[in-house]
């Protein structure tokens, strides 16, 4: 096994190297027929938070013949000192190189990760173009919610899967298996058309003349829900999501028009609360937390949402049990809710208004009401909770000042319920970030708003929100910038994107790691506009860079939508 003791003193955070965690899978290397390398392309703590990846890797692992070992991207010191030794990128589980694997699986969950997807296939001694890949080399898969949008990513990746990866994990895994066992190693082309033959999957270098067909590939759905992981990787060091996760149900029964992930993760699937009930059991007795996040798009849509909060705090009052509830729906947050998670240690609760006006609420097709939020507050207030984060967006189609100056006013508003009802010192917390119009959503012909717009709105908030002594953080305007030029981009940016990891842009996520000069520079030099992605309105019959990928909604009732939503 590869020795680090010569590097890992150099580096900060050393464990996020070493392996060897609680839970973690190490397989016989020359046992199984198939390997395959699972990565989250940013820094360990990001990646370890990620449950998707967590559930593949247990999908994976559980099968006897295949084996699945995680990496991430290296810290630049990291990075430094291992090109210095001559160390290629390597698997956390059995530190082989990442090169000697038959698939490397890239998770796609955020469009400013990019350039990490290079830098790992880089580090590994992986050629960055699939075009340049032959025998001898893994291939190179990708997926998670960006790949709804494969385009700004085709050059570098051999094959995309589209959708949930529970099953087509294995599927591919197969047609590698079948692959090697036939000994057409050298056939690679063949292989990726095989792959192309499975649902759900694109492989952009079989149509070297641009895209396929619209509609050709069809998002994968996992239905029913398989059961929820139990067994996840226990970090050793402090993770960003560093708690026990049960995903309660999967999708959104709301339709509101801005939002991606209510349309790639549709249809709406639950797990009975006795499902739930049992995870919890499992995973808390096979990892030790003592914090509990119940995930889904919309937790209070949960129709047994109070009864299972309930239950939870009364089995679990002895081990002073915290449970959060991300995304809560306003409308749906009631009393008994905020009376159940009154007993439980620490709640922490985050409701969206993501507009301050009614009137563009109503555009949003957001469905709450400030009577809504209010009487959520007051719940959650008035039972004992005393922190409450809302999350807000500017820059949103048919937006004015006066819609940004309504925002201040809201928070205003809960301020009021917090100073009636809060037995203690409570806090409000205010999330706003620039409105990113994305792929497969009514909004996706909208432009982004300009760096100027975005500092003025900005500037409102600051000011107004100082006053009711409301803590405010902010998205960069200028990542707000990246993210839609590559959300929204086609394969040209490919190109761009290239031309800024060579410059040194990695870790663009990162606020003080962001290069927006070196980004603008890259676009001059590739000879494209980051505007013509960003900020150009698009015509409703454009044809756009993803019209081959179907997510189970039809483009003419996204039109439908938008027309309605602006006023067309």
């Amino acid at each position: 096994m590869l020795n680090l003791d010569g590097i890992l003193y150099k580096v900060t955070k050393p464990a996020r190297y070493t392996g060897h965690e609680w839970n973690s899978v190490v397989k016989d290397w020359d046992g199984v027929e198939v390997k395959l390398a699972l990565a989250y392309p940013d820094v360990y703590e990001i990646g370890m938070s990620n449950l998707g990846l967590a559930i593949l890797y247990d999908v994976v692992n559980r099968q006897p013949h295949l084996l699945a070992e995680r990496f991430y991207t290296p810290w630049p010191d990291m990075a430094s000192a291992m090109q210095e030794a001559g160390i290629p990128l390597f698997s956390l589980e059995s530190r082989h190189w990442v090169r000697d694997f038959d698939v490397v699986g890239f998770s796609l969950g955020y469009e400013l990760t990019y350039t990490n997807v290079l830098q790992m296939l880089h580090l590994a001694g992986i050629p960055l173009h699939s075009w340049e890949r032959g025998e001898g080399h893994p291939l190179v898969v990708a997926g998670g919610s960006c790949a709804v949008n494969p385009e700004p990513m085709a050059d570098f990746v051999d094959c995309f899967v589209i959708g949930e990866g529970e099953e087509v994990i294995l599927e591919l895994a197969e047609v590698c298996r079948g692959w090697k066992k036939e000994g057409k190693g050298e056939d690679r082309k063949g292989l990726l058309k095989s792959m192309a033959e499975l649902p759900g999957v694109y492989v952009p270098s079989l149509y070297p003349g641009g895209h396929p067909p619209q509609a050709l590939v069809r998002r994968r759905v996992v239905s029913p829900l398989p059961p929820p992981l139990t067994r996840p990787v226990v970090p050793y060091i402090s993770v960003v999501h560093d708690r026990a996760m049960v995903e309660i149900q999967r999708g959104c029964p709301r339709a509101c028009r801005f939002c991606q992930a209510g349309v790639i993760y549709r249809p709406l699937r639950r797990r009975t609360p006795q499902e739930v009930m049992e995870a919890v059991e499992e995973l808390l007795k096979n990892t030790g937390y003592n914090e509990l996040s119940l995930l889904s798009l919309s937790s209070s849509d949960y129709p047994e949402i109070q009864g299972l909060v309930k239950a939870l705090v009364e089995r679990y009052q002895g081990r002073n049990l915290a449970i959060s509830l991300p995304s809560l729906r306003i409308d749906s947050f009631t009393i008994p809710l905020a009376q159940a998670l009154s007993g439980a240690k620490k709640p922490s609760l985050t409701f969206a208004p993501e507009a301050g006006s009614q009137r563009l609420r109503d555009v949003l097709r957001k469905g709450v009401t400030e009577d809504d939020l209010l009487r959520a507050t007051q719940a959650a207030f008035s039972h004992g909770l005393t922190s409450v984060k809302l999350y807000f967006m500017v820059g949103l189609p048919t937006e004015t000042l006066e819609d940004v100056q309504e925002i201040v006013r809201l928070v205003g508003k809960v301020r009021e319920e917090g100073r009636k009802h809060a037995s203690t010192r409570f806090q409000i917390k205010v999330s706003v970030a620039a409105f990113i119009p994305k792929p497969h959503t009514p909004f996706q012909w909208a432009p982004l708003c300009s760096e100027e717009e975005l500092e003025a709105k900005f500037q409102i908030l600051k000011r107004g929100l100082k006053k009711l002594e409301a803590h405010l953080s902010w998205q960069d305007p200028q990542q707000s910038w990246l993210e839609a030029a590559l959300a929204r981009g086609d394969g040209s940016v490919g190109r761009v994107i290239e031309e800024a990891w060579r410059r040194g842009c990695v870790f663009d996520a990162w606020s003080q790691d962001h290069r927006y000069q070196e980004w603008q520079q890259a676009f001059e030099t590739v000879g494209l506009d980051p505007d013509y992605y960003t900020r150009r309105p698009r015509a409703l019959e454009e044809p756009l860079p993803w019209d081959h990928i179907h997510c189970g909604v039809n483009p003419a009732v996204l039109r439908q939508e938008y027309r309605q939503a602006v006023g067309t």
